[in-house]
């Protein structure tokens, strides 16, 4: 059986809070993920009071799931001092998601200013998976100049742009279609996702 696998999720300010519970639930709920290690940025909590009605950090996976789980560790996005901000500590990939611009910006140029960009910064130094699933439109040159950066230096541009051939019939399914893709793309195939088969 492969071993159990550490997954880092963070989630930032940009809109797209059902994506982020989606994907936190869907990494809770598999037995093939041993621990997820989840940090909220500030940004990204008012984002979850705008779009899901949830305030504050107490309790928030929780709010996010519908029920605590014990394999998801919370981390401050102040805290770099946490696990996820040493190379030595064995974490499988990150997923960034919704990844903001300002996000993007800081990783792309390597600031590892606070926790989420120090734990994908040492994602691309160790050359372990790194998604980064951007949310904005339009893209100005600077966003593109950032993807492109952030793209050499080994990240993946993964855009929250669901998909319509599945006929989804709710947001829901659009989130969870979208999540199930970014799972398949570090190794993660899930149970009922949706694959094309042409006629």
């Amino acid at each position: 059986m492969p071993e159990a696998r550490n997954i880092t999720l963070a989630v930032t300010g940009a809109s797209g809070s059902i994506y982020a519970a989606e994907i936190l639930r869907s990494l809770a709920a598999d037995s093939r993920v041993a621990k997820v290690n989840l940090v909220v940025s500030d940004s990204a909590l008012r984002v979850f009071a705008e779009e899901m009605q949830l305030s504050g950090r107490n309790n928030l996976v929780e709010k996010l799931i519908g029920a605590p789980n014990a394999k998801v560790q919370q981390h401050p996005e102040t805290d770099i001092g946490a696990n996820i901000a040493s190379g030595s500590y064995p974490a499988d990939a990150m997923i960034v998601l919704p990844c903001s611009m300002g996000t993007l910006a800081a990783i792309a140029n390597g600031l590892a200013a606070n926790l989420i960009q120090r734990a994908a910064d040492v994602c691309l130094k160790e050359r372990r998976p790194l998604l980064l699933c951007v949310r904005e439109t339009p893209f100005n040159r600077v966003h593109l100049r950032n993807m492109q950066l952030a793209s050499d230096a080994g990240a993946v541009i993964f855009p929250v742009i669901p998909t319509l051939y599945n006929r989804p019939q709710s947001t829901a399914e659009m989130a969870r279609q979208f999540v199930d893709r970014v799972l398949a793309h570090i190794g993660l195939p899930q149970p009922g996702a949706y694959q094309w088969q042409p006629d």
